[in-house]
């Protein structure tokens, strides 16, 4: 069975896709970052350096099950000849991931696309020149600020990820902060690209944000004001880091990161 938590009636899964060196070296990637802020993050999270001292990244999606149905959040790096492949390690074993926590891929009705980066989206259509829907019963979610802007974040994606799913009617786009159907609640983190989207889970007083790309290394949960080199809006991806970060401070908040080496942090 795959890492997990449980908050209230919902299980939270962690769903591994892959894993493998970033393109872009660490400096370039935090060109803001100190040593000692690097030492600090290399102590909490050691796995993300290989031994080559390049940055090594987790590519995991998430699902939220409960008795009632499952949202998965992100879509991984994909298949080979997904639009990642350019730079991922892919293949990517979501379909293993997804088996191994007994959920079939016509289990799940609902899919979030935190944004339209190719590590996110690799197995929400597949087929190549015969594309279709990889969860076939699920309604897809996406910003509509992220589809306004697709040809500067990532124009391939409209042929082979969001034509298909308009053609089976399975793509729905939302206009900011929005419930889902068990109680999950979509939430608008612009900035490392415009739409950018976040999932909270709640019950109680503990509450689960599956981050997306609000936080893609430790160093930013340790240093939350330092910039990503791939955000496109620096000053807006920190302001909605924080405020998810101290989103609960009389709670407990758990963080299900996509990137970081382990999938779940508790604050």
């Amino acid at each position: 069975m795959p890492p997990s938590i449980k908050v209230g009636p919902y299980t939270v899964i962690a769903l591994a896709d892959g894993a493998g060196p970033f393109f872009s070296p660490r400096p370039e990637a935090f060109p803001d970052a100190t040593a000692e802020q690097w030492a600090a993050a290399d102590q909490f999270d050691p796995g993300a350096l290989d031994a080559d001292g390049r940055w090594r990244l987790q590519f995991r999606a998430f699902a939220i099950r409960s008795d009632q149905g499952v949202t998965l959040v992100d879509a991984g790096i994909g298949p080979a000849d997904s639009p990642a492949a350019s730079w991922a390690p892919v293949p990517g074993a979501l379909p293993a991931s997804l088996a191994a926590a007994g959920i079939e891929p016509s289990d799940v009705d609902t899919v979030v696309l935190t944004h339209l980066h190719t590590d996110h989206v690799g197995w929400a259509v597949v087929g190549g020149e015969h594309a279709r829907p990889f969860f076939p019963n699920a309604e897809y979610l996406l910003q509509q600020a992220e589809l306004d802007v697709i040809e500067e974040v990532n124009p391939q994606l409209r042929s082979t990820v969001i034509a298909p799913l308009q053609k089976t009617d399975q793509l729905r786009l939302l206009d900011g902060d929005t419930s889902l159907r068990r109680g999950e609640r979509a939430v608008a983190t612009p900035g490392h690209t415009p739409g950018h989207q976040s999932v909270l889970v709640t019950s109680g007083h503990e509450l689960v944000a599956v981050t997306g790309d609000l936080l893609v290394h430790a160093i930013q949960l340790l240093h939350p004001e330092l910039a990503y080199s791939h955000e496109m809006d620096p000053e807006q991806a920190r302001t909605a880091r924080q405020q998810v970060l101290h989103s609960r401070p009389a709670g407990t908040l758990h963080l299900a990161t996509p990137h970081l080496t382990e999938p779940f942090i508790t604050r």
